[in-house]
């Protein structure tokens, strides 16, 4: 049984990168392993496939076997899927799509949700999301449907840029530079609805920041109300040296944990914890300070109820990217969590 403030904290927790380094998997096996993770019994923790814009096509000819069938979904079943037409996403006005409601005949399945990156001049890229959303779409429901977009900028202005073009039904986020000040960005996003991206990390040592710097980018987007995701480097729980890549000799690098980050997120948003603190549970090393349970999550004397967890997961700390989703799970079960 797995404590429900572990529930809480993991629900939604993974955007799938298979794609990407070090795991950099060809297209059909990264479908093939997002589809098998879908099914698995911790499907719960999955979020989004993630997808550069300029594979679209390839990942729509790879999925297809695997994708709902549309054609098979009785009229009428369900509540329709429309981009746009769901729960408030985290931080304004932008919303992420519906899911499938139930319905007193059989209701549809779930489509995938796919997270594109940027990766060609904009409105090209905006103008194939379009029309990928538009062919995976029938019979009132989508079997893929593309709500979420990241995008790397270099200066606050360029969030302004983009947020002319961007149509309201995709929700995005700014992967801002780690280092430096990010309180910039932060004012630029504020109030907007979009989200910021942090990265934690790569196939390099010098691709991770410090905990000072991770701890610089929750403070400006917590005091900007400015919800957030991480990517790269996250594949296990704790902050402990791990090998770079999946090479037999590969070099080894300490790497953020994602209950570091999302916990010392949770905190900070909850129950305002100080910088020092917050420094300290981004650097904990082991694993025994966290203590999960069904009514709270407490680390060195510090308690977090389940619910403010979960208005933390939804509102402010939303999702990191991870090219593996078998790491954190065997990780945690490694730990005696799952």
């Amino acid at each position: 049984m797995i404590a429900a403030s572990l529930r809480a904290l993991l629900t939604g927790l993974v955007d799938y990168a298979g794609l990407f380094p070090p795991a950099k998997l060809d297209m059909a096996s990264a479908v093939a392993a997002h589809a098998r993770h879908r099914a698995g019994p911790h499907a719960y923790g999955l979020a989004r496939f993630i997808c550069p814009a300029s594979r679209l096509n390839e990942f729509a000819a790879a999925a297809a076997p695997q994708l709902p069938n549309l054609e098979a979904i009785p009229a009428g079943a369900g509540v329709p899927v429309a981009v746009g037409a769901g729960a408030d996403a985290p931080g304004g006005p932008r919303t992420l799509p519906g899911q499938p409601g139930p319905d007193a005949s059989t209701a549809p399945p779930d489509p995938w949700t796919l997270s594109v990156l940027i990766d060609g001049p904009l409105d090209q890229n905006l103008a194939a999301i379009a029309d990928f959303n538009r062919a995976h779409y029938k019979n009132h429901h989508y079997s893929a449907v593309i709500d979420t977009v990241e995008i790397k900028v270099a200066t606050p202005e360029a969030i302004d840029y983009a947020l002319e073009r961007l149509p309201e039904e995709l929700y995005p986020f700014f992967e801002v530079p780690v280092s430096g000040d990010a309180r910039g960005f932060a004012t630029a996003l504020a109030g907007t609805g979009a989200g910021a991206k942090i990265r934690t990390g790569g196939v390099t040592p010098d691709l991770f920041p410090t905990v000072e710097q991770v701890c610089d980018f929750l403070f400006a987007m917590n005091a900007s109300d400015v919800a957030f995701k991480a990517t790269a480097g996250l594949h296990h729980p704790i902050r402990e040296s791990y090998p770079l890549t999946y090479e037999p000799a590969s070099p080894r690098c300490v790497m953020h944990g994602f209950l570091n980050v999302f916990l010392a997120a949770a905190m900070l948003r909850e129950i305002d914890t100080d910088r020092a603190t917050t420094i300290q549970l981004l650097g904990e090393h082991a694993i025994e300070p966290f203590l999960f349970r069904d009514d709270s999550v407490t680390w060195r004397g510090l308690r977090l109820d389940t619910a403010q967890l979960a208005d933390a997961r939804e509102n402010f700390c939303i999702c990191y990217g991870s090219c593996s989703f078998d790491d954190p799970v065997n990780d945690l079960k490694r730990f005696g969590l799952l």
